[in-house]
């Protein structure tokens, strides 16, 4: 396989990260081709910064673009659906940024096109390429903290009058934006299964975004999560996981996390392990620092996408449609759990979507 052939529909902040890390790995593995934004003097200016050999004004012509291989999504959350449909339908392979839809059937849509035309596809939640992830999954197979019981989760800042973020037009609210981050945390440790119960209850500004969202989740196992989001206040934005010989935490900012903090409870006696024994805690820190982009980032850790794009590349080098560490199936699982928790708190995007199409923001001029 030669270099992976990219092109770049959006030239905005998260555009300017993930281009910033693909400027650092091979170019025999990794081109950037072309990139496409509604302004063509910003992709103009993109292109110059970053190297692409193309700019367009119209995302339409990055779908057309024969020297394109695989698209990544960095635009606003309302605009993913349409996008995605139309490249995968252009025979592209998809990165699209996290979140892919703001509607369940949307999602499930796209990734039933992308496998009958045989594509990789993927919902960009780059937490899972992380090696600080993969430490976490290396603990949880090990069992190293025994039986996991609880997942706790939370990500908030203060910021309720960003657009972006509180404008249904553009898809905001917290589930949908941060959410998932959380979502997909508790799946990465209790495994791609539905929960039986989600009970969730959220604030709403006066346009029907969430501003604050609050769920509980529990198996019938017993096995339970709860996470919090917020745009009304700063919380400290880590990840826990409570087993019954130990726990793991995954410090700020959990999400894109170069840190994996894993504490066991240990019998210091010499006979097998009770539960009943004075147990002794034993913590070790792992730490993975993240390479160096040559070009500044706009977000935390931002360096971390270095290892989505690798994981993309090994993924469409084998053949495979999907990465084994972030399925379809739990995109699919993220989709429906926010969809139970956006009827609970009454967040509906459908008056965005008339005849298949958004109708407030028009995703290819």
């Amino acid at each position: 396989m030669g270099p992976l052939r990219w092109g770049f529909v959006g030239a905005g902040k998260i555009s300017n990260d993930f281009a910033s890390c693909l400027q650092i790995l091979p170019p025999d593995e990794h081109q950037m081709v072309s990139v496409a934004a509604s302004d063509v003097g910003k992709a103009n200016e993109f292109a110059n910064i970053f190297g692409f050999k193309k700019a367009y004004g119209t995302y339409a012509a990055i779908a057309a673009d024969p020297d394109v291989d695989v698209v990544y999504i960095g635009t606003i959350n309302s605009n993913h659906y349409e996008l995605a449909k139309l490249m995968l339908e252009n025979d592209k392979h998809v990165l699209c940024e996290k979140p892919l839809t703001l509607m369940l059937e949307h999602t499930q849509e796209l990734i039933a096109l992308a496998e009958k035309k045989k594509k990789f596809f993927q919902e960009a939640v780059w937490s899972r390429f992380f090696p600080s992830y993969h430490k976490l999954r290396e603990t949880l197979k090990a069992r190293s903290i025994g039986d996991v019981r609880l997942v706790s989760v939370q990500f908030g800042f203060n910021a309720p009058h960003v657009d972006r973020l509180a404008r249904k037009e553009l898809g905001g609210g917290s589930l949908v934006d941060i959410g998932v981050y959380c979502i997909q945390f508790i799946l990465a440790v209790y495994g791609p299964e539905m929960p039986d119960i989600v009970k969730a209850i959220g604030k709403l500004n006066h346009e029907g975004c969430d501003m604050s969202v609050n769920a509980v989740l529990q198996w019938k196992d017993g096995r339970s999560a709860q996470f919090a989001t917020t745009f009304l206040t700063d919380l400290p934005s880590e990840a826990y996981v409570y087993g019954s010989d130990g726990s793991i935490k995954m410090p700020r900012p959990f999400w894109c996390t170069t840190d994996c903090h894993v504490t066991e409870l240990r019998d210091e006696s010499s006979g097998p392990k009770s539960h009943t024994a004075q147990k002794t805690a034993h913590e070790e820190k792992h730490s993975f620092p993240l390479p160096v982009t040559t070009h500044p980032l706009v977000f935390e850790n931002g360096a971390g996408m270095v290892y989505e794009a690798q994981e993309v590349r090994r993924c469409i080098q084998n053949g495979l449609l999907e990465s084994p560490h972030m399925t379809h199936q739990e995109t699919l699982l993220i989709a429906t759990i926010q969809d139970q928790i956006k009827r609970q708190i009454g967040l509906s995007y459908d008056e965005l979507y008339v005849d298949g199409g958004l109708k407030i923001t028009k995703a290819v001029p």
